[in-house]
């Protein structure tokens, strides 16, 4: 190399830092780089993603394995290899869990059929705690009284099962 050529990239280097390097891609499409450690800064982690736009970004896009490395979590990126063995297992973790669930959803009602175990009461709330008729099936259609003609136990609400014989 001609010493105008290494006089040329020590500048470029000394201004703007060394040049990013393509460390791997991953099953989508997305490019993962790193710029190497430099002496006014240190070292980069960055993907260019396979979706430009911020807004089509979605939960999945980048997989946990590059993400960590990205975050510097991990030192080495990860292989394909390694993605797919953990995608495999996150696979089966999910039907382990849905196969035991279903077994304890099973268990569940064999236990309330033979009365081992007491099933959940069902309650239905209506209206709002802080209603003045939270409680009750619905508010009250009568009329009000006034303060100069109320009477404490003069009225009784309707259905509430006592007899107002005096």
């Amino acid at each position: 190399m001609s010493w105008a050529w290494q006089a040329l990239r020590a500048l470029r280097l000394r201004l703007l830092g060394p040049t990013k390097e393509l460390v791997g891609t991953d099953q989508f499409g997305n490019k993962y780089y790193r710029v190497p450690k430099h002496e006014t800064r240190a070292e980069r982690r960055f993907v260019e993603a396979i979706n430009r736009q911020a807004y089509q970004y979605e939960m999945g896009d980048f997989p946990i394995e590059w993400e960590a490395w990205i975050r510097k979590k991990r030192n080495d990126p990860p292989t394909i290899e390694e993605i797919l063995k953990n995608e495999n297992y996150r696979e089966e973790m999910k039907q382990k869990i849905k196969d035991v669930s279903e077994k304890d959803k099973l268990l569940q009602a064999k236990e309330y059929k033979e009365g081992l175990v007491a099933e959940p009461a069902h309650t239905q709330v209506k209206g709002h705690a802080s209603a003045p008729y939270y409680g009750k099936s619905e508010p009250s259609q009568d009329p009000a009284s006034t303060a100069n003609t109320f009477q404490p136990g003069s009225w009784i609400p309707p259905g509430s099962g006592r007899s107002h014989n005096k």
